[in-house]
């Protein structure tokens, strides 16, 4: 239904229909935190909560987008002006505008109508699945055919550069390059891909994503300071980036933050690559451990974490998830469970009767289709 709302929504504001209905979904990363922005591997899927939207084109220059998520206020832009952006409309008119650098005609305007369903600030990257669902509505309606690592790479500009949040490319090709059924497993420095099969359903496991509903945003400075301390952790082990570094040279670095903050990444990298493992030999509920020691990572050495969350991971555990771990790029947002079926109402009560904020939100997702024409 929620093509059609976005189609009829496009038909209400501007009284045509669009030349098309796109959407993208939001991911959840089962493992491989922040090593996307140090150019190693992750392994996120996407989920089945999309963001819709239809698209048309002007003949005029002006751009126009607007959203029915309530506090948003439609914007309009001359085209020459996208880099201007600000607020929410700073992701799709920064997706537009990093597309032109591309070489999409820029002397078109375009009306961009969006009906999200990916929860906002939730660790679910909502942001990745709008910049997703705009660049394929422009690459295809305009016939670009730019290739999905390439739009992957024009959202991940738009959020570098207009929205101002220092994120690798993770989730935007996660929105575009996932496969029903199956994780991504994504060289951020080559943009190889390998679909992975997690084999959950089969082992009688569900994943939860428990939102603690604690919101955060990338573009604020606990995130860009994380990434400036992998820049001179690397800097200081003379390595290209930190997927380069080896264990004992981390250990030896004199500085005690930036240890710990390349003592994660390292670890990391080296949790994906054994989670990969250990669903390729059919013991995905040896996953469980795994998450956990990424959640302690997180916690303690690369410090995003917060005890709104840290409760909820602990009360999951408790109630007898396999494992679970903060997802997202902390601060905040959402935990992933690793769930055996019979556990998953348990798991859920325990996590709300535990919260310290307000009563969180436990939605059970699975992985889905990556962006798409819908309409």
């Amino acid at each position: 239904m929620s093509a059609e709302q976005a189609r009829d929504a496009f038909r209400e504001a501007h009284g045509r229909d669009p030349e098309g209905v796109f959407s993208a979904p939001g991911r959840v990363n089962l493992v491989g935190e922040h090593t996307d922005h140090n150019e190693g591997h992750v392994l996120p899927f996407a989920i089945d909560r999309r963001t819709w939207v239809a698209a048309g084109r002007r003949d005029d220059e002006l751009v126009t987008v607007r959203s029915d998520d309530p506090g948003t206020e439609p914007v309009s832009l001359v085209v020459g002006t996208l880099r201007s952006a600000t607020g929410w409309a700073a992701y799709p008119l920064g997706t537009l505008w990093a597309l032109q650098q591309e070489g999409v005609p820029d002397d078109e305007g375009w009306d961009l109508v969006v009906h999200g369903e990916v929860p906002l600030g939730a660790g679910l990257s909502s942001s990745a699945a709008l910049e997703s669902a705009v660049a394929l509505a422009v690459d295809e309606l305009t016939g670009a055919d730019l290739g999905r690592p390439a739009l992957a790479r024009a959202g991940r500009r738009a959020e570098n550069d207009v929205v101002g949040a220092p994120v690798g490319i993770m989730d935007q090709a996660a929105s575009l390059l996932c496969r029903e059924g199956s994780a991504l497993l994504l060289d951020c420095r080559s943009m190889a891909t390998e679909d992975v099969a997690l084999g959950f359903e089969e082992a009688g496991l569900v994943v939860l994503v428990v939102d603690s509903r604690v919101r955060h945003d990338l573009a604020d400075g606990g995130y860009a300071d994380r990434r400036a301390s992998c820049v001179a952790a690397a800097e200081a082990l003379g390595v290209p980036a930190l997927r380069d570094a080896t264990p004992d040279a981390v250990e030896a670095l004199a500085d005690d933050t930036l240890r710990r903050r390349a003592r994660h990444v390292v670890t990391e990298e080296a949790r994906v690559h054994e989670v990969v493992r250990l669903v390729g030999s059919g013991r995905p509920v040896a996953v469980g451990p795994v998450l956990a020691a990424s959640h302690a990572s997180l916690r303690d050495d690369f410090a995003v974490s917060v005890p709104e969350v840290d409760v909820l991971v602990d009360a999951a555990v408790g109630a007898g998830a396999v494992g679970a771990r903060i997802v997202g790029g902390g601060f905040g947002g959402s935990v992933l469970a690793l769930v055996p079926a019979e556990a998953v109402d348990a798991v859920g009560r325990a996590c709300r009767a535990a919260a310290l904020g307000p009563e969180p939100t436990v939605r059970e997702v699975a992985p889905a289709a990556g962006a798409r024409r819908d309409l």
